[in-house]
């Protein structure tokens, strides 16, 4: 299958690249980051190019815009088009959200500037979050000041997040938060001066991107889907992800280590550079 690698895609909104097999994307829509239908649409083909790319075994997902993160969908856009248009944009943005956090890749989101909206919403769609400490950022979801809900999935992803009330209450009264005040919440995972978030971010990235990555995709999986059903199903659908690595390359890679004190090389087993168990 002939598919452009992640960091060979030509997008408008958004610049791409690989550092030691983590994908670094940056969203690019000045002033402030505001999406419309063509920012979604390049990110759908962000992801789908990360699914797809096996040199890329976890993603940050951050800004080029040295004051904003996203402040969420372009309310210029709310203006011109008609309600039903803008209505399957949000499903749009919904379904994008879905296919993140359902690719078997961790995306971590990388939050410097204010992150408003639905850009908030676009950082909940990642496995975890980090965020700079710099209390002239504006984290919130402002939706109801324009007689609407969060409705790129907000309503069901912040409830999942920090306490139900709590969300309901960012959402009925468009509150905004510092960052750290954000992260106390359980909103963000991690909080850093803003000149380290980057390294932070990266570096635990690379060491997921160390790991096996079919493990990592079946444990995400497990978590994301798994909560969603009733644990009878979950459990089923966890020992179904759980049969299909016993007995796979990176099971004994590892098993191999263990037993010979030494580190996998899950990496050069995943990409074909080594057989299970060969000495480096």
């Amino acid at each position: 299958m002939e598919l452009p690698a992640f960091s060979e895609l030509d997008l408008e909104y958004f610049t791409t690249e690989i550092n030691s097999h983590v994908g670094i994307l940056r969203l690019d829509r000045p002033p402030a980051n505001a999406h419309d239908i063509e920012v979604l649409l390049d990110l759908q083909r962000a992801i789908e190019a990360v699914r797809f790319d096996e040199n890329v075994r976890a993603v940050l997902f951050g800004s080029s815009n040295e004051k904003f993160f996203s402040t969420g969908f372009d309310i210029q856009v709310l203006q011109e088009e008609s309600g039903r248009q803008v209505g399957y944009a949000s499903q749009t943005s919904k379904e994008i959200i879905m296919k993140m956090r359902t690719t078997d890749t961790i995306f971590i989101a990388m939050v410097n500037g204010h992150c408003m909206g639905g850009g908030l919403e676009l950082a909940l769609g990642c496995d975890f979050r980090y965020i700079g400490d710099d209390d002239d950022y504006n984290i919130g979801m402002p939706e109801i000041h324009l007689g609407l809900i969060a409705g790129e999935a907000g309503t069901q992803l912040l409830p999942r997040y920090i306490d139900r009330s709590e969300a309901l209450r960012m959402m009925l009264t468009g509150d905004t938060l510092t960052p750290e005040e954000a992260t106390e919440r359980g909103i963000f995972d991690e909080i850093h001066p803003p000149e380290e978030v980057e390294d932070a971010a990266f570096e635990f990235a690379q060491e997921i991107a160390e790991k096996p990555s079919v493990a990592v995709g079946n444990n995400k999986l497990a978590v994301n889907e798994g909560l969603e059903m009733p644990l009878s199903d979950a459990l089923a659908h966890e020992r179904e992800l759980q049969n299909r690595l016993l007995g796979s390359d990176v099971a004994k890679e590892g098993v191999d280590a263990f037993l010979n004190d030494r580190k996998p090389d899950f990496v050069g087993v995943e990409l074909g550079d080594k057989e299970p168990g060969d000495e480096e």
